[in-house]
């Protein structure tokens, strides 16, 4: 007698459920009557943006390297049609002061990043990144303006866990 098939005798996925990524499973079909998603990409963490900026102060800045290494992270597997290199914005910052100019022109990308993220989303892009450059002088606050932008991101798509495969807008 031989064996059944690999996956015989369990449950059929359910095609409209949220899968986590690597799990094999094909994308989701969109329900009749909505338009279908122009891609997927994973669900980001939120963020307590003042627990951001107070982890920032009280680790002397240290923080401020790995929040910005993540949220790079998270976004270029948030929307992979966006070329994002999360160690070389982190570089960029850490290395950058030598030069001056380069962090700046990091932290200004960053809004744009979290503003197509946005998008991507189907948000409407609020976040700026003059703004948040602004702010680099106000106290290192831009961690907590880009942070609850990113968070807007994150409660568009409910209380998926981070990771999750999810439906982008085009």
């Amino acid at each position: 007698m031989s064996t059944p098939p690999q996956g015989w005798g369990q449950p059929a996925p359910n095609p409209y459920q949220q899968m986590p990524a690597g799990y094999g499973y094909p994308a989701p079909a969109a329900p009749a009557g909505y338009p279908a998603p122009a891609h997927y990409g994973l669900a980001m963490k939120r963020r307590g943006p003042w627990a951001v900026w107070f982890l920032v102060i009280i680790t002397l800045g240290i923080y401020s390297l790995v929040w910005y290494f993540k949220i790079h992270k998270e976004m270029a597997e948030f929307d992979s049609r966006r070329k994002i290199s999360p160690a070389g914005s982190m570089l960029t910052i850490w290395f950058g002061w030598y030069l001056l100019i380069p962090p700046f022109v990091s932290y200004y990308n960053t809004g744009k990043r979290i503003a197509d993220a946005q998008r991507a989303a189907g948000l409407p892009q609020t976040c700026s990144g003059g703004l948040g450059l602004f702010l680099v002088f106000i106290f290192g606050t831009h961690s907590v303006y880009y942070q609850s932008e990113l968070n807007k991101v994150v409660d568009q798509y409910g209380q998926v866990p981070p990771g999750t495969q999810i439906p982008l807008a085009a």
